[in-house]
């Protein structure tokens, strides 16, 4: 029996915030955004109930929320205490893959052999992360790490859900396609306009209709909505960026002439994204001189992607940024890179 459990801390930030400052417990708390054009970095559940997300325009979250409180991210304690629950995982299996500070899947298929042994384990695992370091976890538990993704989803914040073999298609036909690992906004809107609105929905439709719909992707698209998915857990560190570079034959002076490069170069990255299943939240670009002097500018985004398109048209206007504040420049090597990388975000974050 193959056993997988994927634990997602809820609104992990903010939730450590509220644990080190028990004055906070309760009550409405953001990290980040701190500044005019910030953005909410995690929104606690008494945030949420206000309609504020991660990732929503700070101004917008103090509207919603007036009398919510807003803390600065600290991402040395947030590092720390993440390190602690990793311990608490391979404490349950060797086999860990970190997606994030607070998330994670774990194979136990060595350690457990039938589906009660799999959710007292996973209960035991909650247990310890509560009483060792004070946090709550939503738990997720199936034979894939797509279903046991969609498990941890289920029920947060606190959950623990287990899809049982037998009842994959029942626990997953009713739910939006918006749940459904990889499908973002624009794609789910896509289908829908075709008047798929369900997992079981999907997973019933005719294959030529998903083709006509994502080409290519349609394939992919039907094994995960029918809960199929093959990937391992892969233990280790998730590598930290992605990117491509050129050298130019001769210097260039317009960033007209180095925008095609940047599309492509962006096209490039989004198939290595595309085909290590990752996604991205910062989009890099590279510029290095006939003098050999190198510099970096950086955007990070809303949300995550692997979208050919958002990825050139951000790293274009850090070019175009750059160049206003020049009256000259010679290029001779750019290169356009992503980080932030995470295999499974949010749905809600994914930004096509």
């Amino acid at each position: 029996m193959r056993a997988i459990i994927h634990v997602d801390m809820d609104a992990f930030y903010a939730s450590v915030e509220q644990l080190d400052e028990p004055s906070l417990r309760g009550r409405p708390v953001m990290v980040g955004g701190r500044s005019a054009r910030g953005v909410v970095a995690a929104a606690s559940y008494e945030a949420r109930q206000y309609g504020v997300r991660s990732a929503m325009p700070a101004a917008r979250a103090r509207r919603l929320c007036p009398h919510g409180v807003f803390r600065p991210a600290r991402f040395e304690r947030y590092r720390e205490v993440s390190a602690q629950i990793f311990a608490i995982f391979h404490e349950v299996s060797d086999l860990v893959e970190g997606l994030s500070l607070d998330e994670a899947y774990l194979d136990v298929s060595a350690s457990v052999h039938d589906e009660p042994a799999l959710n007292a384990l996973g209960r035991r695992l909650k247990q310890a992360i509560a009483s060792e370091i004070g946090l709550t976890a939503s738990v997720g538990m199936a034979e894939n790490k797509l279903l046991a993704k969609l498990a941890s989803d289920y029920d947060k914040p606190d959950g623990l859900v287990l899809i049982p073999h037998q009842r994959v298609a029942s626990f997953i036909d009713p739910l939006p396609v918006r749940r459904l690992p990889g499908v973002g906004q624009r794609s789910a809107q896509r289908l829908n306009d075709a008047g798929i609105l369900t997992i079981g929905q999907l997973r019933k439709t005719a294959p030529d209709v998903l083709t006509a719909l994502f080409g290519a992707h349609a394939g992919d698209l039907l094994r995960r909505a029918r809960g199929i998915d093959d990937s391992p857990v892969r233990s280790g560190r998730l590598r930290r960026s992605i990117s491509q570079e050129n050298t130019l034959g001769q210097d260039v002076h317009s960033i007209e002439e180095l925008r095609p490069l940047i599309q492509r170069q962006s096209e490039q990255v989004a198939e290595k994204l595309s085909s290590r299943a990752l996604y991205a939240r910062t989009v890099v670009l590279k510029l290095r001189s006939t003098g050999f002097s190198t510099i970096t500018r950086s955007e990070s985004l809303p949300g995550y992607t692997r979208s050919a398109g958002l990825i050139a048209a951000t790293a274009w206007s850090l070019l175009q940024r750059w160049a206003d504040w020049r009256k000259g420049f010679s290029v001779r090597l750019i290169g356009v890179g992503v980080s932030g990388l995470t295999a499974s975000p949010d749905t809600d974050r994914v930004l096509d």
